[in-house]
């Protein structure tokens, strides 16, 4: 079996939904010549996640649906490409606002649409409406077959129980779009996150062109040494400049399956019946009040 190859189009906006669409459709395009079976795109592609600058008045009216020409059109490309397609977009949900992402397989189904679960309340974010749950599927790849595949989005990243859920669901590889400076510490949780459930995580932020954005989309392939080689590994297997440009992972499913078989992480030891705390929200309170908080998520 052959390797799954992510393609990260770390690009630039271009200030409308028009013209997102048309650039996002000739880097998918690209992404296809570079033989990728999965091309995944920023936070928040269909407006650039430019949301810092307006009122929130203003770009909430720019939400569209999952089933508007702007993401159906990423859905008959990626049958016309046979490449998976991760879309990511600001969702018209009923009456609420999201941040989402749909996921089409290579014959142009959706298999899912994930609505980023920890918003950054703290920040313009606070006009949106948060998703209710993480998702997992199974998806047909040209190079690897069947992969299980997952999804969280940016800040979801600083939460272990947003990994955890999707690994608990079966997830091997998760998509993880981004919109902020990928700093040291930010890497150093997503390498965590790939470290503590033995799973692959794909992260495609914008170019330093974008305002408090730095590039740096990394492919952590969750496979921390292997029983052959003597000490660790670098899990990191991509780590992009900050330029514009597609950046192609290849990501061995296989070893990750034999990894996972066989060692300590993920499931294999967990305690379950001792996290009760996790869930007592009587002790959940914040350290400190949320108008107080200064981070940018």
């Amino acid at each position: 079996m052959g390797k799954l190859k992510i393609a990260l189009l770390q690009i630039s906006p271009c200030g409308s939904i028009e013209k997102n669409l048309s650039k996002g459709i000739e880097y998918c395009r690209k992404a296809k010549e570079t033989g990728a079976d999965i091309a995944l795109f920023p936070e928040m592609w269909s407006i650039g996640y430019d949301i810092y600058e307006r009122s929130a008045d203003v770009w909430t009216k720019e939400a569209i649906s999952a089933d508007s020409d702007f993401v159906t059109s990423f859905g008959k490309l990626a049958k016309e490409l046979n490449v998976a397609i991760g879309i990511t977009f600001l969702e018209k949900f009923e009456n609420a606002t999201r941040n989402s992402l749909v996921l089409f397989d290579r014959f142009g189904e959706k298999k899912f649409v994930y609505a980023k679960v920890h918003t950054c309340d703290f920040s313009a974010e606070k006009a949106l409406t948060s998703g209710e749950e993480f998702f997992v599927c199974e998806l047909d790849t040209i190079s690897c077959g069947v992969v299980k595949v997952g999804a969280m989005i940016c800040f979801d990243r600083e939460f272990p129980e947003s990994a955890r859920i999707l690994m608990l669901k079966g997830a091997e590889v998760v998509l993880a779009p981004n919109a902020c400076p990928m700093e040291i510490n930010r890497l150093s949780a997503l390498r965590a996150r790939a470290y503590e459930n033995m799973l692959a995580i794909a992260t495609c932020n914008y170019p330093d062109s974008v305002s408090d954005c730095n590039g740096h989309s990394t492919v952590f392939d969750g496979v921390a040494w292997l029983k052959d080689e003597v000490g660790t590994r670098d899990m990191c297997i991509l780590e992009a400049s900050c330029d514009e440009g597609i950046y192609t992972a290849e990501t061995d499913i296989d070893m990750l399956r034999e990894y996972r078989s066989g060692e300590v992480m993920g499931n294999a030891f967990r305690r379950p019946e001792k996290y009760h705390i996790l869930t007592d929200k009587t002790v959940n309170e914040p350290f400190i009040r949320k108008e107080n908080r200064n981070f940018g998520g």
